[in-house]
């Protein structure tokens, strides 16, 4: 018998072509305007209405949750009375975007707190949601929307994707309008979402020729401080002038990045990537476990029995390798070509590029997630 060890990896090679880099990100795309940020709330709350899929005896604080919620609709219960498999208790999670006034709506997210199996079919009750200062925002209510399936029977069960956690579509509606730090005032600092000196400083430069004056400077690698023309200051005018900013259109600047994912094989070559002129030599290990039969038959009239044992044969050798010359790759398409060049696995080419690290060959930072 032969066993062989065949990993199929995947290799993701990601690039842009010059046409596409050139024409740049937008500036709502790559930075924010300091002072407007999302609001984050949480609420504790109880979904109903579960075939069975609740939380269990064990989850004490389901039960205390019941009988508190009982006592509010004048029903008074003994908490050792109750129980219950459709109730489950649930944190409940939303995100509010800035400026969103009272009102409005917004997704919310129910998990499961307890031992609860599924929340396949419940309806989430009228749940308070907070944010960090205490204050109450939002009220959250309606039908959980679960992206998959559990069922259970006879011992067996059947389960597609996770159950225990759900949506509820515009479930929570804002009762008071979410603060932010935004003034209106003649000065606003952009924000950008990844750190760089170089991107900085063009976006400060397309602000500058965008309004032909030196309104722009940046402070650091994410802060740009833009001083407000006075024509835009009042009347409104405000939201004219960050809109105009935010559509225009620049290239950041990227750094040469090389991110490895050994539990998957999956490697990302960055845009900016070269590999120096280099040599490699790649050679793989074959082991092959062999497993014979042998059979001992007993002499004639000896009363002895037959006997099976198994012959076990391990042999190994390594591959027959050439040196393979890189003679050096200026653009992602040239690394790709030359390491196909090597006719390895993607296995084999996480370990060449460690090894190109190592040389100095690799003009980029090696990322290992």
């Amino acid at each position: 018998m032969k066993k062989s060890l065949v990993a199929f990896v995947t290799i993701l090679f990601v690039s842009m072509s010059g046409d596409l880099f050139s024409a740049g990100s937008r500036v709502k795309d790559i930075a924010y305007v300091q002072g407007v940020r999302s609001q984050q709330l949480i609420g504790y709350g109880l979904v109903v209405g579960l075939n069975g899929t609740g939380d269990t005896q064990r989850s004490t604080f389901t039960l205390q949750s019941v009988t508190s919620m009982l006592k509010r609709f004048g029903i008074t219960v003994p908490g050792g009375d109750l129980r219950l498999r459709n109730v489950a208790a649930v944190m409940v999670t939303s995100t509010v975007a800035g400026f969103a006034k009272a009102g409005g709506f917004a997704d919310v997210i129910a998990s499961s707190l307890g031992d609860a199996t599924s929340l396949q079919g419940g309806t989430l009750l009228l749940t308070p949601l907070s944010a960090l200062d205490g204050n109450v925002y939002a009220t959250a209510q309606g039908p959980i929307s679960v992206g998959g399936i559990s069922v259970r029977t006879g011992g067996s069960e059947v389960r597609r994707n996770h159950t225990a956690a759900g949506r509820v579509p515009g479930g929570a509606l804002l009762e008071k309008s979410v603060s932010n730090g935004f003034s209106l005032d003649s000065t606003i600092s952009l924000i950008l979402l990844q750190a760089d000196f170089t991107t900085a400083n063009r976006l400060a430069a397309a602000v500058n020729t965008k309004f032909s004056g030196q309104i722009a400077t940046a402070l650091d690698a994410s802060a740009i401080t833009i001083a407000v023309p006075a024509e835009f200051q009042g009347g409104g005018k405000l939201v004219e002038f960050i809109s105009s900013i935010e559509s225009l259109e620049i290239t950041p600047d990227v750094a040469a990045k090389v991110v490895v994912n050994e539990r998957t094989g999956t490697i990302v070559i960055g845009n900016n990537v070269t590999i120096l002129p280099v040599a490699v030599s790649h050679g793989g290990l074959n082991i092959e476990i062999q497993s014979v039969p042998v059979i001992s038959q007993p002499g004639p009239f000896s009363q002895g029995q037959t006997v099976v044992a198994q012959l076990t044969g391990i042999t190994a050798g390594a591959d027959s390798s050439t040196v393979v010359p890189i003679d050096g790759a200026a653009t992602v398409q040239d690394v790709a070509k030359a390491l196909n060049s090597l006719k390895v696995a993607a296995r084999d080419i996480i370990a060449i590029f460690q090894a190109l690290k190592e040389a100095g060959a690799l003009k980029a930072e090696l990322i290992i997630i």
